[in-house]
């Protein structure tokens, strides 16, 4: 029996993308099937029997396409396995300790019942969108601070969890 898992992500600059593709990687290594999609691509969940979905934060928000994901498909989550996860320290904290999830995401965790969240790193780099991620990189503070082996042992855990519910049916 396969497991069909969706990896959703709302990003700006890329950097969020790049950790659902490295979530979805590790997810196809453990003998899932994974992909990884832009959040506001996803019409139907319907093939899919679980869901991880990552927003970038900005000034304490998460990503508008991945809150709006879940208010959209919020009945299907609610039938299926629900991970969250987060981006956007620009600095080492989020490799030091667990930073909870922002008010929002808080929430939408009880209300669709998810089996966790953890907040990674983020990235900004040159080049990057926005008046505010210009000023940030005027100022010093921008650089890459994703920890990709943190996210692969995230994703492991995450597979080890289908793994065993897939098990027990």
């Amino acid at each position: 029996m396969t497991t069909e898992v969706l990896v959703a992500y709302g990003t700006t600059n890329g950097s969020t993308a790049r950790i659902a593709e490295a979530v979805a990687e590790v997810l196809d290594k453990e003998g899932l099937t994974a992909c990884a999609r832009p959040a506001a691509s996803v019409d139907d969940l319907s093939r899919y029997d679980a869901v991880v979905v990552g927003g970038a934060l900005y000034a304490g928000r998460w990503h508008k396409d991945a809150r709006r994901f879940l208010r959209r498909h919020r009945r299907a989550l609610a039938d299926r396995p629900l991970w969250l996860f987060s981006s956007g320290p620009l600095d080492a904290s989020a490799a030091e300790r667990d930073i909870p999830p922002v008010a929002a995401v808080e929430r939408a965790m009880t209300r669709l019942g998810a089996r966790g969240h953890v907040t990674f790193g983020g990235c900004l780099e040159e080049g990057a969108k926005g008046w505010v991620a210009g000023m940030i990189l005027r100022n010093g503070k921008g650089g890459d601070f994703r920890d990709f082996t943190g996210i692969g042992n995230w994703a492991r855990q995450v597979a080890a969890d289908l793994v065993g519910t897939r098990e027990q049916k």
